[in-house]
C-alpha cells in the first residue's frame, strides 16, 4: 500500500501504527511499503532478501496477507500477519491468504468478526486469532471548528454537504447508496479518495455529517475518525461500528434504507453546526492503546519462541 500522488492516503493506518510502536519503550521498527500489484510483490522480495539478508529480526508483521508472501524474505524469530478483509473477500487472495497463515506464529484480524471468518478461511476453529486493529490518530483527528475546517479548504462557509468517507472507487463501500442517500435528502455529497492524510481531519469537520454506508468493512477506522472530531455519521453494521455508535446521540448505525435514513442526514445538513458526544467512543480505539496491543502480542510470542 505504498502511498503515490495519485493516493496519498494509501497505507495511512499501517504508518500511524508503525509511529505508535516507535515510541514504545524497547521497540525499534521498520518499515518497508509495497506497491500494489503482483509485480510489486515480486519486486519486493527480491528487495527485502537484498537488503535484509544479513539481519536477523526478533519479528516480522505483515498486513494483509498478500504482504506476508515477500516478507518470508526476510530471516526472524516470529513471523505475525494483520488482515484486513480484503485479503479474505477475494477468491484468489482469500486462497493465498489462507497458505500463508498457516505460517505464522501470530495470527490477527482488525475486529472480531473478520477474525471469525478467517478462522472459518484457513478451516481452524481453535487457531488463536488475535483482534489487533490500527487505531484512530486521536492528534490528528479532533474537533476543529467547521468555519475554520471550511476556510482552510477553501469552501463556502454556509453551505451543508455530506461526506463519504472512502475512495469511490471502490466498489465494497457503497458510494452508490451515499449518492442516492444524498439526492433524497437534497443536499450536496463530496467524496474522499486521493486526499492527503493531513487534510482529511478538515474534510470530516467541514461535513455536517460523514456516511460509511458500506456492504462490509474489516474494521471501520472512517467511523471512528468521525467520532473522534465530533462529527455526525451514519453507518451500517459492519465491522466496529454497531460497537462504536451504540448509544451516540445523533449517530445512526443501521442497514441501509432511505426511508430512514434520509430523515437522519437532513436533521444534520438542516443545522448549521451539528455536532456529537463521540470523542469518548472514539479513545478505547486509539492508535497508542492498539500499538500496546501489538507490542503485547509480540512478547507473548517471543516468549514462546525461546
Amino acid at each position: 500500500m505504498l502511498p503515490d500522488t495519485a493516493h496519498p492516503e494509501r497505507g495511512q493506518f499501517v504508518r500511524d501504527q508503525v509511529a505508535q510502536l516507535s515510541r514504545i519503550e524497547g521497540i525499534d521498527v521498520r518499515l518497508h511499503e509495497l506497491a500494489p500489484g503482483p509485480r510489486a510483490l515480486i519486486m519486493g522480495a527480491r528487495q527485502l532478501h537484498h537488503n535484509e539478508r544479513n539481519e536477523r529480526y526478533d519479528v516480522v508483521h505483515a498486513h494483509f496477507g498478500l504482504t506476508a508472501w515477500p516478507a518470508l524474505a526476510v530471516p526472524t524469530r516470529v513471523r505475525a500477519l494483520t488482515v484486513h478483509g480484503t485479503d479474505i473477500a477475494h477468491p484468489r487472495t482469500r486462497q493465498l491468504t489462507r497458505l500463508i497463515a498457516r505460517r505464522m506464529d501470530v495470527l490477527a484480524a482488525v475486529s472480531a468478526p473478520l477474525g471469525e471468518q478467517l478462522s472459518e478461511t484457513i478451516g481452524d476453529h481453535e487457531r488463536d486469532v488475535l483482534v489487533l486493529p490500527c487505531g484512530v490518530d486521536l492528534d490528528r483527528f479532533r474537533p476543529i471548528s467547521r468555519a475554520q475546517a471550511r476556510a482552510r479548504l477553501g469552501l463556502d462557509p454556509q453551505r451543508p454537504f455530506a461526506l463519504f468517507a472512502a475512495d469511490p472507487e471502490r466498489p465494497e463501500k457503497r458510494h452508490d447508496r451515499a449518492l442516492a442517500l444524498a439526492r433524497a435528502a437534497e443536499v450536496e455529497l463530496r467524496t474522499l479518495g486521493g486526499v492527503a492524510p493531513g487534510l482529511v481531519p478538515y474534510w470530516i469537520n467541514a461535513s455536517n455529517a460523514v456516511l460509511v454506508p458500506s456492504e462490509r468493512e474489516g474494521f471501520g477506522l472512517a467511523v471512528l475518525e468521525a467520532l473522534a472530531c465530533d462529527v455526525p455519521v451514519l453507518a451500517t453494521p459492519v465491522g466496529v461500528h454497531a460497537e462504536a455508535l451504540s448509544g451516540v446521540a445523533g449517530a445512526l448505525c443501521a442497514p441501509f434504507e432511505l426511508a430512514s435514513w434520509t430523515p437522519a442526514l437532513s436533521a444534520h445538513t438542516n443545522d448549521p453546526d451539528p455536532r456529537i458526544a463521540g470523542r469518548e467512543r472514539a479513545e478505547p480505539f486509539s492508535a497508542p492503546r492498539m500499538a500496546e496491543r501489538v507490542a503485547a502480542a509480540w512478547r507473548a510470542a517471543l516468549r514462546s519462541a525461546g
